[in-house]
């Protein structure tokens, strides 16, 4: 066995049956030594009445040399050195009979299984006998313990629990003996047990093995018993020290040494003698308290056995008429079947019938066959009027077979592509078919939380106040135009939002929710069609050093968000104020470049913004870029929009070199070329949320998108000779945030908030 931890080892020995022992049961116990109450049995049949409570939750048998957890959960010393090696055994080798789920010894859930992954792929090591995992899945609480360095050294055996362990023994062994263990055979039945000696003795062995004047006289002995426990419990982190305090904090027993300078001297402790006192008194009014609701409980009792079966009559109920159900649709379908069964029949034989008539008159144009025997045969009539009377209406029929000769065309058709069964949708619908419930709500796709960037980011909502449903299922699929039904791949959510990757460009997917609650779900939600950028997404953020104005622009921390603010320097420059306001635009670029392939990026400008400026700009221009001392004039006023008819626009694309479009109050103006349209007023659209740019450099494009539709919403050629950077312009009030990156983390911090 184990080397049992606070005290010497067991003695494990077996009994013989005994003749004449009826009242085995009501003899000592023994096995409480110093510091148990009560060392004689209860009645057989109070100790069995507990008998759950002496079960290890981990191998499910009576407890043999339990340890605490400092969870206060009791397992057996050998569960959890197994249940600590199935940890290594599946980090090193994928797994051996301790950490095989049907082990005799350890019945491991696969919740657990899952957990024993988890904790060794953390890495444990496998030099030396004793595991040295820290953390262990307690198997009462189903929760990973921490057991701190020493790992099962620093855990008390549960003494108490033993003993009491021992008397269930006792009671269900009744008759069976324990033997001396030092007579000669055939042994003799013991009568007493030294708990110095941890043996037992019949009366003669007692008396040569402890002769009296001697110090083995004064051992302490009890009546016979197999359960051996110390006298004083000792400091399983100070093996030397008796424990003389109780940890308050950790809810254990501690020795001086603890307190002074071990992991407890901060916590505050007690006397053990206070402790006893104060749980022994806690303890007893909770028994009391318990005894004197028995009526309660009883009444409870009886309660839980009317719901036991009401749940059994309730669940054959269910299974009627979930039956029922099922041979309602299997009744639907046979009639279904029966019925086009019987219309192929039906067709089948009109169509023999038609080509039968039809193979019968083509064999009557045959010689001396049919029409044309017929015919041979009138040919022979002599008689003038005879034959007149009988040919006008056997020339009729022989012109009618001369033609359909001519053109032959079967009176029927072979194929039966009109009998096809479409059962699509209805397979569909069947593989959807599970209980639903009335009281789960229907989950509802939240299209203004949900994103498309470089990852989809799906949220989702239940309109009533309270989450009915414990899991969620989300299906997606790419919504192609040649396919009317593509495959729905679904993953199952514990939250209530999902990030999705691996998705194609430039692609529509629709995306839908249902909840669960066990077997029950509720029906999918409304489908939400979504749209991925036209190009892979570019990362970046703002450049603090290449041209950055620190006077007139202010970058966040992160150089995700800058923002132009005119300050003193604009106020002082209105000095030059005559009839209009000149002032100069102040740039900022991306700090990394594109040389080549297709690249999408998004950003945000706030709605206050008077004039922004948004594009690409090659490296070979940047210096130009930033140099530029001609100074632009401020937009006109105009009574409708604000800005001017486009006329400077118009000298921007002419004059400038990079590409830019101008965002501003709210608008967004396309710049005037010769596939404009000639009216202002339909160059100027409503701003979006999110903007978006598309640069293509191996075309030579750039398009502005709408990026929450992914609606390209104007593209023009560009130069891209050189190393191309995004290029963002300011003037007076106005600010840009860049677009965030969806991660696998972003949901869950969605969630929290």
């Amino acid at each position: 066995p184990p080397p049992p931890l606070g005290g010497p080892p067991p003695s494990r020995r077996a009994g013989r049956r005994a003749a004449g022992l009826a009242a085995a049961a009501a003899e000592p116990a023994g096995g409480g030594g110093a510091g148990m109450e009560g060392d004689r049995l209860e009645s057989p049949v109070a100790i069995k009445g507990i008998e759950r409570e002496l079960i290890c939750p981990a191998c499910k048998e009576l407890f043999t040399h339990p340890l605490i957890l400092p969870c206060q959960h009791n397992v057996c010393h050998k569960c959890v050195k197994e249940i600590l090696f199935a940890f290594e055994d599946s980090f090193a080798d994928g797994g051996s009979e301790s950490s095989n789920p049907s082990s005799p010894r350890i019945k491991i859930s696969s919740s657990s299984m899952d957990r024993i992954d988890r904790i060794s792929r953390s890495g444990t090591k496998r030099n030396s006998l004793t595991p040295r995992s820290s953390l262990f899945p307690c198997p009462g609480c189903q929760r990973d313990i921490d057991l701190g360095e020493r790992g099962i050294n620093g855990l008390f055996r549960n003494f108490t629990l033993e003993t009491i362990v021992e008397r269930y023994r006792q009671a269900a062994r009744a008759a069976i003996a324990i033997m001396c263990d030092f007579c000669k055979p055939p042994p003799q039945e013991s009568t007493k047990s030294c708990m110095d000696c941890s043996a037992s003795y019949c009366n003669e062995c007692f008396k040569i093995h402890h002769p009296w004047g001697t110090v083995k006289a004064q051992h302490e002995y009890v009546g016979p018993t197999t359960n051996f426990r110390p006298k004083i419990l000792m400091c399983p982190e100070h093996e030397m020290e008796r424990v003389n305090m109780y940890c308050e904090i950790c809810r254990r027993p501690v020795c001086h040494l603890c307190k002074l300078g071990g992991c407890h001297a901060n916590h505050r402790v007690t006397t053990m003698s206070t402790a006893y006192k104060t749980l022994k008194e806690k303890l007893s009014k909770d028994i009391e308290y318990l005894i004197s609701k028995e009526s309660q409980v009883k009444a409870h009792i009886t309660q839980l056995d009317l719901l036991l079966k009401e749940t059994e009559c309730n669940s054959e109920r269910a299974k009627e008429e979930a039956s029922h159900s099922f041979d309602k649709l299997s009744h639907v379908l046979e009639e279904k079947k029966s019925a086009a069964l019987r219309a192929i029949e039906a067709s089948k034989n009109l169509r023999l019938e038609k080509l039968q008539m039809q193979a019968e008159e083509y064999q009557g144009l045959l010689e001396n066959n049919g029409l044309v025997g017929y015919a041979q045969e009138v040919l022979k009539e002599t008689d003038q009027s005879c034959f007149v009377q009988t040919a006008k209406q056997l020339h009729v029929r022989i012109q009618k077979a001369t033609e359909s000769l001519k053109s032959f065309r079967p009176a029927a058709e072979t194929t039966f592509e009109d009998f096809v069964v479409d059962i699509a949708k209805q397979e569909e619908i069947l593989g959807d078919l599970s209980f639903h419930s009335n009281g789960l709500e229907i989950p509802e796709i939240n299209e203004e939380q949900s994103r498309m960037y470089n990852k989809a980011l799906i949220s989702w909502e239940c309109p009533g106040k309270t989450d009915s449903a414990d899991t969620y299922v989300l299906e997606y699929h790419k919504l192609n135009r040649g396919e009317e039904s593509a495959m729905w791949q679904e993953t199952e959510v514990c939250s209530k939002s999902k990030v999705i990757s691996d998705l194609d460009d430039d692609s529509s997917y629709a995306f839908r929710v249902r909840g669960y609650k066990g077997s029950i779900c509720s029906p999918w939600s409304r489908e939400v069609i979504l749209r991925t950028p036209p190009a892979p997404v570019f990362s970046f953020l703002f450049d603090d050093k290449c041209g950055y104005n620190s006077e007139h622009l202010l970058l966040n921390p992160r150089r995700t968000s800058v923002e132009s603010r005119a300050g003193f320097p604009l106020l002082l420059g209105s000095e030059r104020m005559q009839v209009g306001c000149y002032t100069t635009l102040d740039y900022i670029i991306g700090d990394t470049g594109i040389a080549k392939g297709k690249h999408f990026w998004a950003f945000q400008v706030e709605a206050y913004s008077y004039l922004v400026k948004v594009g690409v700009v090659s490296s070979n221009k940047i210096q130009k870029l930033f140099h530029n001392t001609h100074d632009v004039t401020s937009p006109r006023y105009e009574q409708d929009s604000g800005h001017d008819s486009g006329s400077e626009d118009a000298f921007f694309d002419s004059a400038q070199p990079f590409t830019l479009v101008t965002l501003g109050m709210k608008k967004f103006f396309i710049p005037t070329t010769p596939a404009a349209p000639k009216d202002p007023a339909s160059r100027i659209l409503p701003l979006p949320s999110c903007l978006g740019i598309c640069l293509d450099c191996d075309k030579g494009k750039v398009g502005f998108y709408d990026a929450g539709r992914m609606k390209c919403l104007y593209e023009c050629e560009v130069d891209c000779s050189g190393i191309m950077y995004p290029a963002f312009a300011l003037m007076g009030g106005a600010a840009v945030h860049l677009e965030e990156a969806v991660t696998a983390k972003y949901g869950e911090y969605h969630d929290d908030i």
